[in-house]
C-alpha cells in the first residue's frame, strides 16, 4: 500500500500565504518520501488543479493528485485541456480525481442543476476520454454535449482519471471507465465488503488492469486519552456525514457513523494496526488526511508535525 498526504483548505494560513504555504507542503511530503501528494476543490478556497500545476513546478518525484474536482462546474473539454496541461507541468505525475460533488454545492452554491448526475458523469467521461487519446480532434455527441474541436496540448500521456465512486453504479463505472476511485468517509469493512469487489469485477469484465483504491483517511497520532476528542474534531473540521447522502449511504456499508469514526487515532502502534487494517480491506493507496490537535497554532502545528513524521517513518512497512 502505497502512503500519500492529503491536504485541505488551511483557515488558520493567512490569505497570502495560502498558496505558497500547499507549495512547502507538497515540498516537504516529497522531501520524507510520501508516494502521493492530494488537493481537493474545496469551494470558494484555491483552484486544485492550478495549485497542482504549480506544485508540479515546484516537486520532481511525488504524484500529484486532486481529490476531486467536481464534473459539473466545468466543460468536458475545457477540464480535459487543463488537465493536460497539468500533466505536463507536473511531466506525467498527476492523477486526475473527478466526482460528482454533492446537490448542496453544486444546486445550492453553483445554482446548476443536479439533476440525473450518473447520466452526466457518463457525458462527461465520453468527451474527457476522447480528448486523452489525441492529440487530435475531439468528435463527440451524446445527450449532454456537441464537441467538435481540436486538442493539441502534450505528448506527455493522459493522467490516470480516478472517479469519487460512492455507489454501486458508480463503482461499476469507475471499473469499467476509469483507472480506479477515490474515497472518502469509507471505512474498512465499506472498502473490503462493498467497494474493492465491485470495482474489482467491473474491471476485470471490461478488461481492465487492476483498479487503484485510494482512501482518503483522518489521522492523529495522540494519546489513548484524546481519541475520542479527536474524532470529534475530525467530523466536526471535515463536513458531517448527514450533510451529503451519498455518504451516508456509504457509511450503511460499514461500520462507521460519521468521519471521525473512520479516523486512523491513537498511539503510534494504534495508528499502524489501522493503516494495516485499511491495507487489509484492498486499499491500494492511503490519502492520510492529518487532523492536529491542541488549543493554540504552535500546539496544532506540533502534532501535525509528529503525525507526519510518524507516517513518513512507517511508509515502506505497508
Amino acid at each position: 500500500m502505497r502512503i500519500g498526504i492529503m491536504v485541505g483548505s488551511d483557515r488558520e494560513r493567512p490569505r497570502a500565504d495560502r498558496l505558497t504555504g500547499l507549495l512547502d507542503d507538497g515540498k516537504a511530503a516529497e522531501g520524507q518520501g510520501f508516494a502521493s501528494f492530494w488537493f481537493p476543490q474545496v469551494p470558494g478556497y484555491l483552484d486544485a488543479m492550478t495549485a497542482v500545476a504549480l506544485l508540479g513546478q515546484a516537486t520532481t518525484t511525488i504524484e500529484l493528485g486532486t481529490a476531486v474536482v467536481p464534473i459539473q462546474t466545468r466543460h468536458p473539454l475545457a477540464l480535459a485541456q487543463q488537465a493536460l496541461t497539468t500533466a505536463a507541468a507536473c511531466s506525467g505525475r498527476f492523477a486526475l480525481g473527478l466526482g460528482l460533488s454533492h446537490d448542496w454545492i453544486i444546486n445550492g452554491q453553483f445554482g446548476l442543476p443536479y439533476d440525473r448526475p450518473v447520466r452526466a458523469l457518463r457525458d462527461h467521461l465520453q468527451v474527457i476520454s476522447a480528448a486523452f487519446a489525441g492529440p487530435g480532434t475531439v468528435d463527440v455527441e451524446n445527450d449532454g454535449f456537441r464537441v467538435h474541436s481540436p486538442v493539441d496540448v502534450t505528448d506527455i500521456g493522459a493522467p490516470p482519471v480516478l472517479l469519487a465512486a460512492l455507489g454501486p453504479t458508480m463503482l461499476r463505472i469507475a471499473g469499467e471507465r476509469a483507472d480506479g476511485t477515490i474515497l472518502w468517509m469509507a471505512d474498512e469493512r465499506a472498502v473490503g465488503e462493498h467497494v474493492a469487489p465491485r470495482i474489482t469485477a467491473a474491471a476485470e469484465a471490461a478488461g481492465r488492469p487492476a483498479p487503484r483504491i485510494v482512501a482518503g483517511v483522518p489521522v492523529a497520532v495522540c494519546a489513548e486519552a484524546e481519541v475520542d476528542e479527536a474524532r470529534a474534531l475530525a467530523s466536526e473540521v471535515l463536513g458531517h456525514a448527514h450533510f451529503s447522502p451519498n455518504y451516508v449511504r456509504l457509511l450503511e456499508h460499514g461500520d462507521a457513523e460519521d468521519i471521525g469514526d473512520t479516523m486512523a487515532a491513537g498511539s503510534e502502534t494504534t495508528v499502524a494496526d489501522r493503516l494495516r487494517s485499511h491495507r487489509d480491506s484492498g486499499v491500494t493507496d492511503f490519502a492520510a488526511r492529518i487532523v492536529p490537535l491542541g488549543n493554540d497554532p504552535e500546539a496544532r502545528r506540533a502534532s501535525r508535525r509528529r503525525t507526519q513524521e510518524f507516517l513518513a517513518s512507517i511508509r515502506s512497512t505497508l
